[in-house]
């Protein structure tokens, strides 16, 4: 087989993995999956996982940094199409909180997530994921003059954490109304940001 078609083949093989371990990992949760299960879905035998991915825990790793890369990219596009800075920061923050309404999102990214990996790992995956965006959004409001000049890095966080647990809540909330009422606290708390 030529060396092309080997590296495709393998390439193919990790996409299926993660794909076949997020369909389950999204229905059954993390827990309830076995390598079995991923292997047969997926039509590979176990040394083809294990020559991709170190154990179950590292298969799933891979399928959060989809599921945030996802969701960052989804909250980064609502945000740019909006003309206006403040409106940009508005958008992306109603759009992850929407995004967190989704029962796959909410399985793999913060139910199964902050278990699965720990929390520091998480957070890290989090940061690297959607706080970078939010941080430049800041960023870019504080030198406009939009926000009180302040330090970014502690009111990024703030902000996320916020969100992230915004989020957690109307995973367990099963009430449709909780994501306006979610967003019009989220709201009063960025408007109290804004300057005069």
């Amino acid at each position: 087989m030529p060396q092309g078609s080997r590296i495709e083949q393998r390439e193919q093989t990790r996409r299926t993995l993660v794909r076949e371990g997020r369909r389950l990992f999204a229905g059954h949760g993390y827990a309830a999956v076995g390598l079995s299960q991923i292997v047969a879905a997926a039509g590979v035998t176990k040394g083809a996982l294990y020559h991709h991915f170190d154990s179950k825990a590292d298969l799933f790793r891979a399928v959060l940094e989809q599921v945030q890369g996802e969701v960052a990219g989804t909250v980064a596009a609502t945000a740019e199409a909006q003309d206006d800075p403040w409106e940009q920061l508005r958008a992306g923050c109603r759009a992850f909180l929407a995004a967190g309404t989704d029962p796959d999102i909410q399985r793999i990214m913060l139910i199964d997530g902050p278990a699965v990996l720990g929390w520091s790992e998480w957070r890290a995956l989090d940061e690297a994921a959607s706080a970078r965006h939010l941080a430049e959004a800041l960023s870019g409001l504080v030198e406009a003059g939009i926000i009180e000049r302040q330090p970014v890095a502690p009111l990024t966080h703030l902000l996320s954490g916020a969100m992230n647990e915004a989020a957690l809540w109307l995973a367990g909330s099963g009430n449709e109304s909780d994501l306006d009422d979610a967003w019009a606290a989220l709201s009063r708390i960025l408007e109290g940001l804004r300057r005069g």
